[in-house]
């Protein structure tokens, strides 16, 4: 677990499960320490994920980390983001681009 203070927000603390940030590493070259930086982003951009939202809600935070927009899908449980996965996907790029109106 990590702890992390975003903007002038309380401290937000961070969680994961170790053996699933293991395998998010191996498949999509991503740890979850590093995924924790997209919350710092001012134009992140927060948005439900319905797809996944089955017992709990979950939702998908697009931030820019290094030289790209990262993709970190969360859930919040009592004031603890817990991340479940994290990758720079193509799609939370475009609707990054596209909200913050970024132009290549």
């Amino acid at each position: 677990m990590a702890n992390m203070v975003i903007d002038n927000h309380p401290e937000f603390v961070f969680d994961w499960d170790e053996a699933k940030d293991a395998e998010n590493q191996k498949k999509h070259g991503i740890s979850f320490s590093l995924a924790q930086q997209a919350f710092l982003d001012p134009n992140r951009i927060i948005l439900n994920d319905v797809d996944h939202s089955r017992d709990e809600a979950r939702y998908y935070c697009l931030g820019r980390v290094l030289e790209g927009i990262l993709t970190v899908r969360f859930t919040y449980r009592e004031n603890v983001i817990r991340i479940i996965g994290a990758g720079f996907w193509r799609k939370g790029r475009r609707i990054y681009e596209k909200k913050n109106k970024v132009y290549r």
